[in-house]
């Protein structure tokens, strides 16, 4: 706030107004220059008086930002910053007949929110626990037959048993030849023999996310998508071994893209190698190759190259790791290697049966 001359800050999007006050409900945070107040309605204001910390919980009625305007003034100053790029136009043109100048502020908490601080990491490595478990149980259930949809409803159960709050995005689940589909969703395709499963998932915790990605096969893949597989476990282990405090987040995305690059897939990959994970689960630092800043200890980044073969199949595998001076702790240790489950030759193989 001294930096951009700001008198007060106005904080709307969820996520940073719990980084800020442990707040969970939804509504708006105003920090003044010795004090601070959250706006909310009926529906939330037990919540903020008892969750809110340094901040005094203010119900409104009627139009919010009618008590977010007497808010400021009890707050004092003229001048105050807002989230330009959290802010739909149509709040805005709201905002802007409050009686204060207002001033676009970009980044200003998610840059405090990149580095993770030792409750933050804590949460973010259970939740991680969570989902790695529930992954590799769910292997261990994989059949021909079953459904993209069923999987992932059955992992979604799984986790919240093990103590989730629920799903950190709407998981993916990508078989045969939908596996060239980045961010394919979960379907009714049956999974068959032969193929590669990509399963892409994540729960929340604390409020807090995990993400980890691997790329399993049903029986015996063909030979092409076993030495695409191979190359892509080169590569994301090449990216965790480029994280570390002090390395640029285009030198992660530099290591892994360079081992896809040269083994000719450089086309087949599109997107960045990585993203932050916290409370959001795409959030600062972004790991990519035109991505700007540096890491630092603490923060929590995903590392996660894909091939992707459209109209055969495609493969991803992904680690969320936790920052360190000299290299990354990963945080959802699973097996790389390629495995294959419910199929002839695997170990839970039994004439196409789950045992």
């Amino acid at each position: 706030m001294e930096a951009e001359r700001l008198d007060g800050m106005l904080i709307s999007f969820d996520a940073n107004v719990r980084y800020l006050t442990g707040f969970s409900g939804e509504g708006a945070l105003l920090v003044g220059g010795s004090e601070a107040a959250v706006v909310t309605d009926s529906r939330y204001i037990e919540t903020a008086q008892e969750q809110a910390q340094g901040a005094r919980a203010v119900e409104y009625s009627g139009k919010i930002e009618e008590t977010v305007g007497q808010q400021m003034r009890l707050l004092g100053g003229q001048r105050w910053g807002f989230e330009a790029d959290r802010v739909y136009y149509s709040e805005y043109q709201r905002l802007a007949e409050l009686p204060v100048e207002l001033a676009p502020v970009l980044g200003a908490v998610e840059e405090i929110r990149a580095v993770k601080d030792s409750d933050e990491q804590a949460a973010v490595r259970h939740a991680c626990q969570i989902a790695v478990q529930g992954l590799e149980e769910l292997f261990l259930r994989l059949r021909p037959g079953m459904t993209e949809e069923e999987a992932a409803v059955w992992l979604d159960a799984r986790m919240r048993e093990l103590g989730a709050e629920g799903p950190a995005f709407d998981f993916i689940v990508a078989s045969g030849s939908r596996g060239s589909l980045p961010h394919g969703y979960a379907s009714q395709r049956p999974l068959g023999i032969g193929e590669l499963v990509t399963f892409d998932v994540g729960c929340r915790f604390l409020g807090y996310n995990s993400d980890i990605t691997r790329t399993v096969a049903l029986g015996e893949p063909q030979a092409g998508l076993q030495r695409a597989y191979e190359v892509v476990r080169q590569a994301q282990e090449a990216g965790v071994r480029a994280v570390r405090s002090g390395a640029t987040c285009q030198s992660v995305d530099a290591a892994a893209r360079g081992v896809i690059e040269r083994a000719g897939y450089g086309a087949h990959f599109g997107h960045g190698t990585g993203h932050g994970v916290g409370l959001e689960i795409h959030e600062r630092p972004l790991l990519g190759a035109r991505a700007e800043g540096v890491l630092s200890a603490g923060m929590i980044v995903t590392v996660e190259p894909g091939i992707y073969l459209p109209g055969t199949g495609g493969i991803r595998i992904e680690d969320t790791v936790l920052v360190t001076e000299d290299g990354c702790e990963v945080l959802t240790p699973s097996p790389k290697a390629l495995r294959s489950f419910g199929g002839e030759g695997s170990a839970n193989w039994r004439g196409g049966g789950l045992l």
